[in-house]
């Protein structure tokens, strides 16, 4: 359990390492792009397609970008959009792909030949943090109750999420039940394409909970359809007030993960340093503030070359978080 919860503390250490949370140097108001194309590398309702549609929504109100367009690519667990990126890219210097913490998993993994070395780095900008929900029926109320009835029942408690096996869904619930004392491979994990689907099954009881980010799970809470039983922030989230955090319940972990946005390899100098610009200039607007608060997501900007530092120092601790819990 030691080098469990060391190996959660680096994680969360590689995640705030790099960030700069500092406000942007300029407010938004010029438009500093035409339009931005985004590429969004899973299903309607996931966290991917919530960042990339909440991006494109503050650029465009805060008058950054005239117009921006969306288009979701499913497939390979992510790869599938990564290939079309690569394999197309000079005809996609027009497009943002968006990604997070699984580019890093799924290259280690071998889901995909490509890594983020691959493309263009343009920046992250967000981070959200992981949560375990469960139907608004359910008689699971908390982690506790949850613990209960794995323990009584492990084949039949079973949960799943919007990643492949070994993705982040898996990985954050593996990290959950095993700060809970449980054997993390003895979770039974089942995978959807994307939130969407993921909580549909969860409604329909096709699993008992489900891990997902917070951003996608408070509004279905907000309407009443899920309850939150806990969210892996160190504090409770505003946007979730009445969630509790795993470590109030007992369960000593904590996960944010990073989201940001990619672009083909060769996108020339000047075409980056404008995606760069606008998104640097977004953070400073009511529009973008809006659209944060809203989803409970953490500002964290970090572009280019502080880009690649993070991820390169997020991949070796990933990789040896994911070798202890036995994914590689």
């Amino acid at each position: 359990m030691k080098t469990m919860k060391m190996g959660r503390r680096a994680l969360i250490a590689a995640a705030v390492a790099t960030l700069g949370f500092g406000p942007a140097a300029f407010a938004g108001g010029h438009q500093v792009l035409d339009s931005i194309h985004f590429l969004i590398p899973g299903g309607a309702g996931g966290g991917w397609d919530g960042t990339a549609r909440g991006t494109g929504e503050a650029l465009t109100a805060a008058g950054l970008v005239g117009s921006a367009s969306y288009e979701n690519m499913s497939g390979g667990g992510g790869g599938k959009a990564i290939g079309f990126l690569i394999e197309n890219a000079e005809s996609n210097h027009g497009t943002l792909m968006v990604n997070s913490t699984p580019i890093v998993i799924r290259s280690l993994t071998g889901v995909f030949p490509q890594s983020f070395r691959d493309l263009t780095l343009v920046a992250g900008t967000i981070g959200d943090y992981a949560a375990i929900v469960v139907s608004k029926d359910s008689a699971v109320n908390n982690m506790a109750d949850l613990l209960a009835a794995y323990d009584a029942d492990p084949s039949g408690t079973a949960i799943g999420g919007g990643s492949v096996p070994g993705g982040l869904d898996h990985l954050v619930a593996a990290m959950v039940m095993e700060a809970a004392g449980k054997d993390a491979l003895g979770v039974k994990y089942i995978p959807y394409d994307a939130g969407g689907k993921a909580m549909a099954a969860l409604l329909s009881g096709e699993i008992a909970a489900l891990s997902t980010g917070l951003s996608e799970a408070i509004d279905l809470a907000e309407a009443g359809e899920v309850k939150i039983i806990g969210v892996t922030s160190e504090a409770r989230v505003p946007a979730a007030p009445d969630a509790m955090t795993m470590m109030e319940q007992g369960i000593d972990t904590s996960f944010v993960n990073w989201r940001g946005f990619f672009g083909a390899p060769g996108l020339p100098a000047e075409k980056t340093a404008a995606y760069q610009d606008a998104i640097a200039k977004m953070y400073d607007t009511p529009e973008w503030e809006e659209v944060r608060a809203r989803n409970g997501w953490v500002n964290i900007h970090n572009p280019g070359e502080d880009f690649r530092a993070f991820l390169e120092d997020q991949e070796k601790v990933i990789g040896d978080l994911m070798k202890k819990l036995g994914f590689l």
